[in-house]
């Protein structure tokens, strides 16, 4: 890897050379603590008797009852999928989506490309949202006070309550539908005392309250990180969660992309984080600080008076990140942006400020065009949560929301609520709050129904059910408009309003095909700062550091806890701590010595009177003195899935975060469902290759390692030694092109690969043993500069430390390679895995006999042995456990049984439709129109797809720029030659900068170790 002493390490653990991990590394297969578990001799001693056994027993398959179609509907074909725009719009969050059915239910969501906003990107958890549909936890119908009631007695005692009720509460996440908004406007004409408070578990109430302030409106605007050169995130976590991730990512990435060759795009922006924990958008960054959160608002008044030259408060932070920080704005004066995640009305002020120095504001910043999916203040909930406790409301009706679980005083909620006359819940299950409710008015799944929303001022994106309704479920819409004494028909009120209020003439069924509507609206977006920054200041300053500080997040897989009982989104690894299952303590290494703590340890972590114990993760990257909670977690009322974890949105205190707090350990011996090393590829310094902007633009192959083999006639590349005749590949070569630079780890293709290949999930005790199913894995590694390999100069010792408080991270996508030359092929003894004519690694089930021979032979560890069968198997009791939740299942693929291997099949089956239809059509393939599951839903364009002997492809002319680039096999020097290449990771900071303080060169190093080595011998 060029002369270069750093390491690349999956974990604290790995780091340390701990001796599980050692040991482990030396197993292909953990069989440690298996119940039951069989040795290879017991195994071939029953080998006579037992497998003829179950060879016999194979025979005798279950009866299967199948119900014909009477009249088959006209627009459905078996085995022919149909595809139907639709909208997801959960607590906040928005994605334009296609949804695939097969013969009437949905199976998979894909992005919708004709979306100008999310641009064809879907998150892991509009992904997952398909499994939510078929949770066979939710209501069957609506009930009173815990039992049955028809909806026809229920509106009668509902309007009744209603009726005579004086103060009435419409509590829900924010409405930016705009047809929602003109039920609940005829349902508070009926019923005028009713008022409609609107509720974002995790609020940007600080950003629309400090707008409001300085330019007189209060919304939060557009952010183009597509034009800014330069970048700072203050605790903002934007690549994963923060209020329009999806399309920020996409955004982002268009300034990360680089191109090699001659006129090739040789610039990107330059992006600094600073934040508490190490989170997805840290972890792209080039240049990141660690910052307690007590710190932000100093920290960006700082960053103010270094840019204006003049003083605004008495600000104490100083960061030589920061110096170089504020050069970098500077420079960039006009195309650079700053963001803040906090939810702090002076913070966002102060950001208000630097922006409009910068010139921000008409550029990467715009009010022309508001992000309407985030309208909550703090102000209105407080007075709600207020008349609630005061007794002063006497009906109230919530709506996608949950307070009793995700508002910080949730517990005087519940018991204020219990004393309501009137309450009713619009939710899909008994959960926390609706539980309380005296009527629970389940809607149904958004797959089900109709709908509209406006993300942004003047763009549109439809609803449209795509199934039947599941149970006996009704849309809030429709209960709001019956209640109000209207036509419940929310679909006829719907299409009414858009021909009346918002089509200008165009046709409804047009745009209900294509899912969005541009209308072209926006407002004047000109904006003058006019906001109090001596008052922002003021208030900043009276923030003290608060000793121990916990700092609640959103995690990108389970976010405020709505999908908390979506299995495929627990089993998601966390992109950064890779922990599956529950939420964490995290720690740096140094606050965990401070404080006697371990890992398997167990901790109770107590703040302003509520406590919760949680498993501690020791986190590198994570700022000292403080502790990284996720949200989401602690539900008890979510069903058998999502009640894991402990709840931390008692400590949000308002601004997700809180002082003062204390940590005390409890227990230890503890084994954290965390993935990080397994499947291990250490001391392989060829597996992750990157470089920095500067030595990238003078040689398009910096940071390459290309290997050599010693011949005797000199040096020569692997792939031209070798023993095989190779694979002829005459009609197609299907292959992957993988960006590093612009992979940010947010999981959509994990989750979207689950779904479309029928991917198991396994649980929490199975993902403990290393059993985790998942076909692609974002393997992420830190990386230190400090020489971890030569430890005789106790000096060493310092470096490493200091290195790992605050890594370097890559996270690479790893999934079969593909290979040309496979040595899984080799050994299999059945020939169940095998090579095709177009350059794919193929499996065949029904052969395989589970030898794993293969798996121990694939250096890449990407092959997955099913344990157990895991569908209808009470052990595993998750969706394939039952019939509602194999509706899911993908019929094009194969649901795997027990004994068998399984990996990435490239997506086979839709190569193989895609080539049927072209073939129907007398063609070839076009580029483009077949895309495997991860390639098709990164929102960030990743990874690439497409036939290599295609040279029109976008594979091929990448790579045809790129292979005297940085386009890079993992583990060239083995010549198994994949079908996968990777471009190095570019980071845009300085040379310098890119080593670890410190840090002396290998030359350096060798000689120092060579002198240590003299003075230890004498």
């Amino acid at each position: 890897m060029e002369n270069t002493t750093k390491k690349y390490w999956k974990g604290i653990e790995e780091y340390r050379n701990d001796i599980e991990v050692v040991k482990n590394a030396e197993k292909e297969f953990n069989l440690e603590d298996l119940d039951g578990g069989t040795h290879r001799r017991d195994f071939l001693k029953m080998l006579g008797f037992g497998v003829t056994a179950v060879s016999l027993a194979a025979c005798d398959a279950p009866v299967r009852k199948t119900i014909p179609y009477l009249n088959k509907p006209e627009s459905v074909e078996p085995g022919v999928p149909n595809y139907f725009a639709t909208t997801y719009a959960e607590g906040g969050e928005f994605c334009s989506v296609l949804v695939k059915t097969v013969e009437g239910r949905p199976i998979k969501i894909e992005g919708n490309k004709l979306s100008s906003i999310t641009n064809g990107g879907v998150s892991a958890r509009v992904h997952a949202s398909v499994l939510s549909l078929y949770d066979n936890e939710k209501l069957k119908g609506p009930q009173k006070e815990g039992k049955d009631i028809s909806w026809e007695d229920l509106d009668k005692e509902v309007m009744a309550g209603l009726s005579s009720a004086s103060n009435i509460r419409i509590v829900s996440s924010s409405v930016f539908s705009p047809t929602t908004k003109k039920v609940v406007a005829d349902f508070t004409s009926k019923y005028p005392s009713a008022v409609h408070v609107t509720y974002d578990a995790n609020s940007a109430s600080g950003i629309i309250e400090a707008n409001e302030a300085s330019f007189g409106k209060a919304a939060i605007p557009s952010y183009n990180f597509d034009k800014a050169n330069v970048i700072v995130g203050v605790n903002c976590d934007f690549l994963g969660t923060w209020l329009s991730p999806v399309e920020f990512a996409g955004q982002w990435a268009k300034g990360r992309k680089l191109t090699s060759g001659k006129d090739g795009k040789h610039t990107m922006s330059r992006h600094y984080q600073f934040e508490t924990g190490l989170t997805t958008t840290g972890a792209s960054a080039d240049y990141r600080g660690m910052i307690k959160p007590s710190q932000e608002g100093a920290l960006l008044v700082a960053l103010y008076n270094k840019l204006a030259g003049n003083t605004i408060g008495n600000s104490a932070f100083s960061d030589e990140l920061l110096d170089k920080c504020v050069a970098d704005l500077k420079a960039a004066s006009g195309s650079a942006l700053v963001v803040s995640g906090s939810n702090d009305k002076a913070i966002q002020t102060v950001v208000n400020g630097i922006n409009s120095l910068l010139g921000s504001y008409g550029n990467t910043i715009s009010f022309a065009k508001t992000l309407n999916n985030r309208q909550g203040t703090s102000a209105e909930v407080a007075q709600f949560v207020s008349d609630l406790n005061g007794g002063k409301v006497d009906a109230v009706i919530f709506m996608d929301a949950n307070p009793v679980y995700s508002h910080p005083q949730g517990a005087k909620i519940a018991e204020s609520l219990a004393k309501v006359k009137t309450s009713v819940s619009f939710a899909d299950r008994a959960d926390e709050t609706a539980a309380i409710c005296k009527f629970i008015a389940p809607a149904p799944h958004y797959l089900e129904s109709w709908g509209d929303v406006e993300p942004k001022t003047g763009s549109y994106s439809l609803q449209q059910p795509t199934i039947s309704l599941i149970y006996n479920t009704r849309q809030a819409q429709s209960s709001l408009l019956a209640w109000a004494g209207l036509d419940s028909d929310y679909h006829k009120y719907l299409k009414s309003n858009w021909k009346s209020n918002i089509l200008s003439g165009k046709s409804w069924v047009s745009v209900l095909h294509d899912g969005v509507y541009d209308s072209g609206a926006s407002s004047d977006g000109t904006v003058s700062f006019a906001g109090d920054l001596g008052a922002a200041a003021a208030s900043i300053a009276s923030s003290k550091d608060g000793g121990l500080e916990i700092a609640v997040f959103e995690s990108v897989a389970i976010g405020t806890g709505n999908q908390a009982n979506n299995p495929w989104l627990q089993e998601v690894p966390d992109p950064i701590s890779k922990v599956t299952w529950e939420n964490t303590l995290a720690v740096s290494q140094k606050t965990a010595n401070e404080l006697g703590l371990e890992k398997g340890d167990w901790a109770k972590l107590s703040a302003g009177g509520y406590e919760i114990e949680l498993p501690v993760l020791i986190q590198p990257g994570q700022a000292h003195s403080t502790v990284s909670v996720a949200m989401g977690y602690g539900r008890t009322a979510a069903g058998k899935a999502g009640n894991v974890g402990a709840n931390a949105n008692p400590f949000t205190n308002g601004v997700n975060w809180t002082g003062g707090a204390s940590i005390e350990k409890t227990k230890s011996g503890y084994t954290l469902a965390q993935t990080q090393t397994h499947e291990t590829v250490m001391g392989r310094s060829a597996v992750v290759q990157e470089s920095v902007l500067s030595e990238y633009v003078k040689d398009n192959k910096a940071g390459r390692f290309e290997p050599m083999i010693e011949t005797s006639e000199g040096a020569v590349k692997p792939y031209t030694i070798t023993l095989w005749n190779g694979h002829e590949k005459k009609n197609h070569s299907w292959g992957m092109v993988i960006d590093l630079n612009t992979c940010t780890g947010c999981a959509a293709c994990l989750v979207s690969c689950q779904a479309e290949n029928n991917v198991a999930v396994v649980g929490k005790k199975e993902v403990v043993r290393a059993r985790e199913m998942h076909w692609i894995r974002l393997d992420r590694y830190y990386s230190t500069d400090a020489d971890t390999e030569y430890q005789i100069n106790p000096s060493h010792l310092e470096k490493m430390e200091h290195a790992s408080e605050n890594p370097e991270v890559v996270i690479q996508p790893m999934m079969c390679q593909h290979c040309s030359n496979a040595p899984c092929e080799t050994v299999c003894p059945v020939l169940a895995t095998t090579h095709s004519s177009e350059g794919l690694n193929q499996m065949t089930y029904n052969r395989c006999v589970g030898t794993r021979y293969c798996a121990n032979n694939c250096p890449y560890k990407v092959r997955r042995f099913n344990w157990w069968k895991y569908y209808e198997n009470d052990q595993f009791d998750y969706n394939m456990n039952n019939e509602l939740g194999r509706m899911v299942l993908n019929p094009d693929v194969t649901v795997r049984s027990r004994g068998v291997i399984e990996k990435c099949s490239m997506c086979v089956q839709r190569i193989q439709a895609g080539k049927l239809t072209a073939k129907k059509e007398k063609r070839r393939p076009v580029d483009g129109e077949i895309e495997t599951a991860c390639s098709q839903s990164c929102p960030t364009g990743a990874i690439l797809f497409g036939d290599m002997l295609d040279p029109n492809s976008r594979i091929s002319k990448a790579l045809e720029v790129e292979k005297e680039g940085r386009a890079f096999h993992v583990l060239e020097e083995i010549n198994v030659q994949p079908q996968i290449s990777y471009l190095t990771k570019i980071r845009n900071k300085d040379l310098v900068d890119s080593k670890a303080p410190g840090m002396h060169s290998a030359t350096e190093h060798h000689e120092e170790e060579a002198h240590a080595e003299e003075e230890h011998n004498g």
